[in-house]
């Protein structure tokens, strides 16, 4: 019996991993399964700064990949993986709460915030993160439940 519920545990395990993996894999900002463009998403925290990480250098969590530009970094982030993830897939945070769109990135323009990494369009004079910076607030609360809705 005790086996028997351990198989049962097991399979809706790897079940809700396939779904999780597969909507993330969907959802997110990635190029070829590869999350931020390849910069390294412990930096931002730990730099204070976008790093190119090295694809030597990966991990994969929940079918996003990661590339790191230290051993450090990447041990950082396979012990809390969540803590590192950049909000809203990797999408722009600004076009997220004005416009419920998912607007690719400039990975160096960023901005930490209640330690949380947020990612944010930056080209042909249009600087979101200026724009976010007006109304953070209020954004934020709109991105958190867009977001939220897109990945039900």
């Amino acid at each position: 019996m005790k086996k028997l519920i351990l198989i049962v545990v097991a399979l809706l395990s790897i079940t809700t991993f396939a779904q999780t993996s597969t909507k993330r894999t969907t959802e997110f900002n990635l190029e070829k399964k590869v999350a931020i463009q390849g910069y390294d998403p412990v930096a931002y925290f730990k730099q204070k700064k976008a790093v190119k990480g090295k694809k030597e250098l990966s991990s994969s969590f929940e079918g996003v990949i990661y590339y790191f530009s230290s051993q450090a970094n990447k041990d950082a982030f396979t012990k809390s993986p969540s803590s590192y993830e950049p909000q809203y897939g990797g999408w722009c945070a600004y076009a997220m709460g004005a416009n419920n769109e998912k607007v690719e990135v400039d990975p160096e323009t960023f901005k930490i915030i209640e330690g949380k990494l947020y990612l944010f369009y930056n080209a042909y004079f249009n600087n979101t993160l200026k724009s976010w910076n007006k109304d953070e607030t209020n954004l934020k609360k709109k991105a958190d439940a867009n977001w939220a809705k897109i990945i039900k």
